[in-house]
């Protein structure tokens, strides 16, 4: 599990601080413990918890940063929630208990964190800490999909796909896949550009399988790129250009040895395709 942080000096400002002034732990306390403010006072206690979570000019105690994340998860702060989740989880500075986790990353989730939603989801999908539930995973799932979670989105289209957790229904997998995409995730522009070739929940349409896989190469998926080389060397979608196809080939077999991409390049590249 990842812990989190935020901005801080933005929220100090707004309260008369200059934004150059460098912040001290006893400057943070102090806003923690005397802001009348309570969005202010949770940053507060969420920057000191994270002082001593990771020992920033002082010695660690995870103990402590528990301590101060829970003031900050009181005040609402969504990161402190956030972050006392994951030291439930990972068992730092307290016994680990993912029942407890869930809990705090739920209230995260209900202060429109996206990951505390994602997390939740991931926990009923696996059985971790909570009964396995399909149905809540999708749910949470979908809450950090709203909350622009591309990799939520991800995988709610990959349950509408394959009918877990709910009736198959290709074409809201579609729908969520292409949101991934909209977030700029390439697997979610690659599968719509799949979709689209094969018409698997939607007409069969080359050009959008084409502008999908185009996306999804610029987002460095190899995949991607292959199934646009492959799109230029069949003229599917577009005009037929053996040079580009191999433009494309090369482009996925460079991100990351991609075999099938490389192994496409080598024969353009036999034929003397420049």
């Amino acid at each position: 599990m990842v812990f989190r942080v935020v901005v801080f000096c933005v929220l100090l400002g707004l309260s008369g601080f200059a934004h150059s002034q460098q912040y001290s732990l006893e400057d943070y306390v102090r806003v923690c413990e005397t802001s009348g403010d309570d969005v202010l006072a949770g940053a507060g206690c969420f920057m000191v918890g994270t002082v001593y979570d990771n020992g920033e000019g002082v010695k660690q105690d995870k103990t402590k940063a528990r301590e101060y994340y829970t003031k900050a998860c009181e005040l609402e702060s969504a990161t402190g929630c956030f972050n006392l989740g994951s030291m439930y989880y990972n068992g730092e500075g307290v016994k680990q208990d993912k029942s407890r986790a869930k809990e705090f990353y739920g209230k995260a989730c209900e202060l429109e964190d996206a990951d505390g939603c994602f997390i939740v989801g991931s926990m009923y999908y696996n059985g971790k800490g909570v009964k396995q539930d399909y149905t809540k995973a999708r749910e949470y799932y979908t809450k950090a999909c709203e909350l622009e979670s591309a990799t939520g989105c991800l995988i709610v289209g990959s349950m509408y796909y394959n009918g877990k957790g709910v009736k198959q229904d290709k074409s809201r997998a579609k729908e969520f896949y292409g949101k991934a995409c909209e977030l700029e995730d390439a697997d979610g522009c690659f599968i719509v550009g799949s979709m689209y070739d094969n018409g698997e929940g939607v007409k069969q349409d080359y050009t959008k399988a084409r502008e999908y896989y185009t996306k999804a190469c610029e987002l460095e998926s190899a995949t991607g790129c292959n199934n646009l080389g492959s799109m230029y060397y069949n003229g599917e979608g577009v005009k037929q250009d053996k040079s580009r196809a191999k433009e494309f080939y090369g482009k996925a077999c460079d991100l990351g040895g991609f075999q099938l991409g490389c192994d496409n390049y080598r024969v353009l590249n036999e034929q003397g395709v420049r």
